[in-house]
């Protein structure tokens, strides 16, 4: 088991955190506890480069760890930026230079900027997690996946065929296992030891289990709720299937450490990982990269079920002006600037560059009901965008 020892907390008062705003956040936070939604959950806020808040609710305790889904993908990218800053790829490189086996069907013409904002063609390319993701056995299967539909053209959300690429860039460019050069180069250096990309199973007894609550919605409530004609569960989920996010139970899969949303955290390390993207401790990133990452839009093309502007960064989305935000899951009190990742079942990861804030809100409860996940994630992130009353 990892360490257990509970992180040091600052003072909210002393970092500029409203208590009425912050008690706001917290009871928000235990409502789906007590009504039996989520069987636990936990949350961080972080401030200047300090932790100020660290809850954990239901049937949990502060030491456990959470799979956090997607919201893996903010880590994959940090350690993406620090190999296009020294030269070891380029974002206008063809994937298929680093990686030759991925080049056929159509597929050589696919840069590693077109992988980063999810514009590269090959959102629902398949790959097996148990027995299939060695790195030869990736490589081989790269050269059976087809496009569905031709890169730059539009946006769709890779949910893991994307990083399991980028993982294998980071190989390519580096010699390295991609697990090992995230946790020495980029959550290492951090402190963030209990943030891990793969962990063997003599260390997973920390990690909270997932489980399933309530009833789908009707496909009829889904597209009326939403305002999508024809929108149904089945289309909103693709491969993000309840079933699929339970495979994260499997201690092997937990082992595996899948790039796009294998990784394994508390609240905090989360919240403390965005605090860094904020300030940079000891130039950690290049300032260029670093702002590419988490403050310029590179891919704008519109998400194909609402048609809002995608607003990807290198990586990460960013929050933008006006009522979309809350469609990137950004509430409606976050600033536009705001930047983050968040991940299934409901997890949100994000940070403020206007108010310093940072926030972390992680479950193990797979709600059914994704208009249910979709209202927490506004809920909670519009409380965290008003803890500080003026920047």
């Amino acid at each position: 088991m990892t360490d257990t020892k509970t992180p040091t907390l600052s003072d909210p008062a002393e970092l500029g955190i409203d208590p009425i705003a912050l008690e706001a956040l917290l009871v928000r936070a235990q409502r789906e506890i007590d009504d039996g939604t989520l069987p636990s959950c936990q949350l961080a806020v972080a401030r200047h480069g300090q932790l100020a808040v660290f809850e954990t609710f239901g049937d949990a305790e502060p030491y456990n760890r959470y799979s956090i889904f997607s919201c893996t993908k903010a880590v994959i990218a940090g350690a993406m930026w620090m190999l296009l800053a020294d030269g070891s790829l380029r974002l206008d490189q063809r994937v298929a230079d680093v990686i030759p086996e991925f080049g056929t069907n159509g597929k050589d013409v696919i840069t590693i900027e077109q992988v980063l904002v999810h514009q590269s063609g090959f959102p629902r390319a398949p790959l097996r997690l148990v027995g299939g993701t060695t790195r030869a056995q990736r490589l081989e299967r790269y050269s059976s996946w087809e496009l569905n539909w031709e890169p730059s053209t539009r946006y769709e959300y890779h949910p893991t065929s994307a990083h399991w690429v980028l993982a294998d860039l980071i190989e390519g460019a580096t010699g390295t296992d991609f697990r090992h050069f995230v946790h020495t180069r980029v959550l290492d250096p951090l402190g963030l030891t209990r943030f891990r990309l793969g962990e063997p199973p003599e260390r997973q007894g920390d990690i909270t289990t997932l489980e399933v609550r309530g009833e789908p919605p009707a496909d009829a409530d889904l597209s009326a709720l939403l305002g999508v004609e024809g929108l149904t569960l089945a289309m909103m989920q693709g491969q993000v299937t309840d079933d699929a996010l339970l495979e994260f139970n499997r201690p092997e899969i937990r082992e595996l450490g899948v790039p796009g949303g294998g990784g394994i955290t508390d609240a905090a390390s989360l919240a403390l990982y965005y605090q860094a993207l904020l300030h940079n401790p000891d130039g950690m990133w290049d300032p260029a990269w670093l702002a590419a990452g988490t403050a310029e839009v590179h891919g704008d093309l519109p998400e194909p079920f609402f048609k809002v502007p995608s607003h990807r960064t290198l990586g990460i989305t960013i929050a933008g002006e006006g009522d979309t935000a809350r469609y990137r899951g950004y509430g409606h009190t976050l600033s536009p600037r705001s930047f983050g990742h968040g991940g299934a079942a409901g997890q949100i990861a994000l940070a403020d560059p206007d108010t310093g804030i940072s926030f972390c809100y992680l479950t193990n409860g797979i709600d059914a009901n994704v208009l249910h996940s979709g209202r927490r994630t506004a809920g909670l992130a519009s409380r965290a965008g008003a803890l500080v009353a003026s920047a």
